[in-house]
């Protein structure tokens, strides 16, 4: 079977299992009319190839589960939203461009693919994932917080107001811790464009 239809089914089942709420299932019927589970999850970073995105979303899945998660305390349903939707911000995000590199090797000029950011609705990252799964579902503040500030110190604004809402919010801080471990640690070696 085809890798990319493993990681589609996966995400699919985990999500449909664990997320019952209301509007959950057209949310999952709109990432499956875009490009989420084809797209990279950044252009050079992490999972820069094909299906990065929902290769990404699961990694930081399985993190926060095996990592933060605690049965007696925490929704688990909090988790898998928080989880695995976390970047959607990115579905019709790149686009493949190519550009012109020099072969080492034999000295000549050669096109080679890469991903290119083509954002075509410009709303920050965070805040744009949370905007987009709204659409559908309503989400817990608790899970808008952790949505909204998982880039932490990486995101485009910084203030006291990051501090405030994890101070408040644990599940923001697990999310964040998650994503850092999933990003830096486990996906190594996962940035080609043909992958």
């Amino acid at each position: 079977m085809d890798k990319s239809m493993d990681y589609k089914s996966e995400f699919c089942r985990v999500f449909s299992e664990n997320v019952t709420r209301h509007g959950a299932k057209e949310l999952l019927e709109w990432l499956c009319r875009t490009d989420f589970f084809t797209a990279p999850a950044s252009t050079k970073y992490h999972c820069a190839c094909a299906h990065g995105l929902v290769m990404h979303s699961l990694s930081v899945y399985d993190v926060l589960i095996e990592k933060h998660f605690d049965e007696e305390s925490d929704s688990l349903e909090s988790f898998t939203i928080c989880a695995l939707l976390h970047d959607i911000c990115k579905a019709q995000f790149y686009k493949v461009s190519t550009r012109n590199v020099k072969n080492n090797e034999t000295g000549v000029w050669e096109k080679v693919p890469f991903y290119a950011v083509d954002d075509i609705f410009p709303y920050g990252h965070g805040e744009k994932s949370v905007f987009l799964i709204e659409r559908f579902m309503k989400l817990r503040i608790e899970e808008a917080m952790a949505i909204r500030w998982h880039m932490g110190g990486f995101d485009d604004t910084n203030g006291f107001t990051i501090g405030l809402a994890y101070q408040k919010y644990p599940l923001a801080v697990k999310l964040h811790l998650a994503d850092l471990e999933s990003t830096y640690l486990r996906e190594k070696n996962t940035s080609a464009v043909n992958k």
